[in-house]
Order: structure tokens, then sequence, then C-alpha cells
């Protein structure tokens, strides 16, 4: 790596500064406290005693990884860190930093007590976090000044920062990489009333009037996911205010999704089409993940990481040796009956 690796780096960054104004805007609706996080109650245990002891001892807190599907709060949770921390907050993700300049340009540029945060930490690439590695264990960065015979290699000493990784795979990130980290975090799936509780939430933060079931009927649609369940709130909001509607009754909310095509499981049109094409054109046979992308008009990697996950979750679909299959639960959403007296 040298300083013009660097150099570069700063350039690369420079546009994700520039956006900084817009992303405060979508993330007014994230919580600011651990106290106001709602859900992941063990999670959120675990890091009062890490943030309070750091702050007993007046030293930065380790560096940390939260793992989980999309929207659970990853982000949120690293936002809390640092404002619990007092620190400031840099933000990158792994497919932006494609070389190690890119990289060594924001650890360079970190004060002592910054927090960094680099969401889907997995897609790193491998030459940048090698980069990493002594930068974690002893703030320290090799630079190499020059080229050929003359090339020389320098230690620059970096700040006391902590680092922030997040991640949907887990098992994509380099255990060399994951070792590294003082605490590794699990987010899960939340349930309906945890949901409730952030919709009811967001809803008084948006000034949205909500009344009787109508929490619950967005919350029961969520996919068990906050970030849906402020996106459903959202259009709830959006048909309610054309409409004239001063109040949101829970059957205006559940008129307001059946019209964005978000049914009582929380299913979209994608979701209806691949579940429609198993239970009617490949009745009760075994469908392959090409096949299926092909029929259903979808990419295999969007239909294995977008839709599938929670279709499986929802005891909707089963993966076999053989194929994919749709369950009588599918059959029975759909109002069909089971081929053959059903699946097992």
């Amino acid at each position: 790596m040298t300083r013009r690796d660097i150099d570069l780096g700063v350039a690369r960054n420079v546009e994700a500064v520039a956006r900084e104004p817009e992303r405060r805007s979508e993330v007014s609706l994230r919580p600011t406290a651990l106290g106001d996080f709602v859900g992941q109650r063990d999670l959120v245990g675990h890091l009062e005693i890490v943030l309070g002891s750091a702050r007993s001892r007046g030293q930065v807190v380790d560096h940390l990884l939260f793992a989980g599907p999309p929207g659970l709060g990853k982000t949120s949770l690293a936002t809390i860190v640092a404002l619990e921390m007092g620190a400031s907050l840099r933000i990158t993700s792994g497919p932006v930093l494609t070389r190690p300049g890119d990289l060594a340009a924001l650890l360079t540029d970190l004060h002592d007590g910054d927090v960094l945060f680099i969401d889907e930490i997995h897609r790193l690439n491998r030459s940048v976090e090698e980069v990493l590695y002594p930068a974690m264990e002893d703030r320290r960065l090799d630079v190499l000044i020059g080229r050929g015979p003359s090339a020389r290699s320098i230690r620059l000493d970096l700040a006391t920062f902590t680092l922030i990784g997040a991640t949907t795979r887990t098992g994509l990130v380099a255990a060399p990489l994951r070792d590294r980290f003082g605490f590794v975090g699990q987010l899960d799936l939340y349930d309906v009333g945890e949901l409730e509780t952030i919709v009811e939430r967001s809803a008084s933060l948006l000034g949205i009037a909500l009344e009787g079931d109508a929490a619950v009927r967005i919350a029961t649609r969520s996919r068990g996911t906050p970030r849906i369940a402020n996106r459903l709130l959202r259009r709830v909001r959006d048909f309610a205010a054309v409409n004239g509607f001063v109040t949101v009754s829970g059957s205006v909310a559940v008129e307001a999704l059946e019209l964005f095509g978000v049914d009582e499981l929380g299913l979209d049109k994608v979701d209806r089409r691949i579940l429609g094409l198993l239970c009617r054109q490949f009745r009760g046979q075994p469908v392959g993940l090409v096949t299926l992308s092909h029929a259903s008009g979808e990419e295999t990697a969007t239909i294995e990481d977008a839709y599938e996950p929670y279709l499986l979750r929802a005891g909707l679909l089963t993966r076999t040796p053989r194929g994919r299959l749709a369950t009588d639960l599918a059959y029975a959403h759909l109002g069909l009956r089971p081929p053959g007296g059903g699946l097992v």
C-alpha cells in the first residue's frame, strides 16, 4: 500500500460525505439510546455490560460484530454505541472499500475514541481485509513509500478506535477477522408484540394517529423485521392522507396494505408468484432453483436471499435434495387443495 493509494481512498470517500445529510433524513426513526431500543433483550443486556465496563475504565469499547438478517437494527445499534460512548461515527460498507488505500484513508482520519462502522463486512476484499488485522489488534498501519529498490516501509500509529462490523452472512466472515472482534451479537427476528411497540413509536414520531388494532395489523404483516414495519407504516400513512383519513384504524391499515399487495402473512406479489408456481404450475413436483428463477422471472440470488428465507421460516416452503416444494400451509393460503393428500 502506497501513499498514493491512501490519497485515492480519501477521494473515494468524498461522495459518501456528501450523502451524509440524505442518510440522516432516512434514519430519523432510529432509536438513539439502548433504553429506547425495542427487542433483542439479551443482546441489549450484553451491550449494556460491555459499554458500561468500557466507560468505567475510561477506555474505548472492544470491536463489535453484529450479525443477522437485513433490517433488524444493526446500523441502529452501531449508532447507539457511538452515542453512548460520546464518540464520532464514521460509516462505510464492505463493497465500497475495493482497495487497501480506501480503508487506510478512513483509518488514518480517525481520532481517539472514534467508531468506524463497516456494513456488509463479509464482502470486504481480501487485500483490504489484511489491512484490518494489524489495525484492529495493534492500532498500526504499514505504508509502502516509493517504488522499486528505493521503496521503504513505514509504520503509522493509528488512533485508538472501535470497529463495528455488520453482516447478514456470518459464515462468510473470515475466521481470522471474526476472531478479532471482542463481542459478537446475533440479532433475531422480532415477535408481533415488539413490532407493535416499534410501529406505535414510529407513528408517534411521524405524527400518525393510530387507533384500535392498526398497529397490530401492520406488525403482523412485517415479516418480523422493524425496517419492513416502518416501511409499511409509511405506506399506510400515504394511503390515509390521500383518502382523507384523520386517524388510521385497523380496517384502514388493512385496506392500505392490501392495496400495496401485502397480505395477512406479509407476502408480496413476488412471494405469491413463487408459491403459485410451486402449487399450480409444478403442482406437487420438486423444483430446482434455476427452473424456479426462469419461471418467476427473478434472479436465482434474489430468490435465495430475498424471498426464500422468509417462506422457509413461515413454513410455506421446504427444500429437499430434489428441489423446492410448497407445504400444505402454502396451498391453504392460496385456497388450493394439496395434491395427494398433502405434503409433509
